[in-house]
């Protein structure tokens, strides 16, 4: 049966499923999703809310649930681990190439981790030990095991024998490794090769015995430059020695690239669109900190020339920091919503929960960070009521900038307007605008009442 692999597609079944859960139809959610590459199951389940999620991830097949993880984005994935027992997370793994169960078990926490471990059977434990003793981002903890490794004084014939009495290639081959007794690495024969040769030949007659190799220890946005200098479809992995320890495909780098894209396109923002409230208000409000400081720096330095202002000095030498506060915290929102969008993880089952999720974050920030910079300028002026005056605008800015940074890029998507160009300008305009006007008109009423 052919796949359909249209965005709409995707988009059409992740509705269908919403819809039937928020409804109770589990039944029907199962039957929709369990004909379904793992691949899609995991996008479904990267854009569906928290609740919508733990009810998926129930629904599908036990056997398939390993391939789903691999296929998921980082926080997604530890939060759906979250959910599971060290025993139905070794049946999930059974039989996972290494760099797979590398990736599933890295982070996860070490109590979870040592009952794995225990429940594994001896090679699985040792795959997994070997492949997270080596460093993250390298080609030690990506690399494969699954070689298929040949002795130079074979003949052709003899390797084409041994290839149809295996049965099954690992995924992915494209080329035999030659090694020596020791397990060093003397060169490679591609399968196209030994297709095309005399069989008569030996493999020492047609190796390339100029095998580019990636060390061990080499950081995984070095090891997709090769990739993409060479057009390699694999490459063997080596220690200082020369051994030949596994190989890195290009299925494995585009994973590299779909991340390095990821984390550009969110910065520090986080990768899971619709993540709980309180992670997401934790992981953002360090970065308001971070602008906070610099707002009042930025405060400081104006401050040097109050002698010279009238009245209306101390306010004027604060009312940078509110709109400058409520930018930040909006782009936090329009960043993720514009990956969101990118991603095909929102419609209109979800983004009324979006919505509010982000409401519900801007009023959290604006409440603590009113609180804070209340006490900061009540010491600072030794002014309570100036104090008073910038909490109140400040959690009014972030409480609109938080509606205002998912409800601008849904908005200028409807429109087809691009909300990665325009959405942060039509943002801080928003900021500035609510910024000033709340807190200079607050001060203006106290002012004069």
């Amino acid at each position: 049966m052919l796949k359909n692999l249209e965005p709409h597609y995707i988009s059409l079944r992740l509705q269908e499923v919403n819809i039937a859960i928020e409804s109770g139809l589990f039944t029907s959610a199962r039957k929709i999703i369990e004909n379904m590459p793992a691949c899609d199951i995991a996008l479904i389940l990267e854009s569906s809310p928290p609740t919508n999620r733990k009810i998926l991830w129930k629904l599908t097949d036990h056997d398939q649930q390993g391939d789903i993880l691999d296929e998921l984005n980082e926080d997604v994935k530890d939060s759906i681990i979250d959910l599971m027992t060290a025993s139905s997370l070794v049946v999930a793994t059974e039989g996972m190439e290494t760099d797979e169960l590398a990736y599933i078990l890295r982070g996860i926490p070490n109590s979870l981790y040592k009952a794995v471990l225990d429940k594994m059977d001896a090679q699985d434990r040792t795959r997994v030990e070997q492949a997270l003793a080596y460093p993250e981002d390298t080609a030690g903890s990506m690399m494969n095991t699954d070689t298929i490794t040949v002795r130079s004084d074979v003949s052709v014939d003899v390797v084409l024998r041994y290839l149809r009495i295996k049965g099954e290639l690992p995924e992915a081959t494209d080329t035999l490794y030659v090694v020596n007794d020791v397990d060093q690495l003397i060169g490679d024969v591609p399968l196209s090769t030994l297709l095309t040769v005399a069989p008569g030949l030996s493999i020492e007659e047609v190796m390339d015995k100029k095998t580019e190799t990636l060390a061990v220890e080499l950081d995984e946005n070095k090891i997709a430059q090769l990739f993409e200098r060479h057009d390699w479809l694999s490459a063997p992995v080596v220690d200082k020695k020369n051994h030949l320890l596994g190989r890195i495909t290009i299925d494995d780098v585009v994973d590299i690239i779909r991340e390095n894209a990821d984390i550009s396109i969110m910065g520090r923002a986080g990768s899971d669109t619709f993540a709980p409230i309180l992670p997401s208000a934790k992981r953002r409000t360090l970065w308001l900190a971070v602008n906070l400081i610099s707002a009042f720096i930025a405060a400081s330095v104006s401050n040097l020339f109050q002698a010279t202002l009238e009245q209306m000095a101390t306010l004027a030498v604060l009312m940078t920091i509110v709109p400058s506060m409520g930018g930040i915290a909006g782009n936090q929102a329009l960043t993720l919503v514009v990956r969101g969008l990118a991603l095909d993880h929102i419609n209109d089952t979800n983004r009324l929960w979006l919505i509010g999720k982000e409401a519900t974050i801007g009023i959290l920030n604006g409440m603590v960070w009113a609180l804070f910079v209340a006490t900061a300028v009540s010491i600072w002026k030794h002014n309570i009521t100036v104090g008073l005056i910038i909490a109140g605008a400040m959690f009014i800015n972030l409480s609109v900038a938080g509606i205002a940074g998912v409800s601008i890029p849904l908005i200028m998507n409807k429109y087809k307007i691009d909300p990665a160009l325009a959405g942060g300008m039509a943002l801080t305009t928003v900021t500035d605008v609510v910024g000033l006007f709340s807190f200079l008109g607050m001060a203006t009423l106290v002012l004069h009442y």
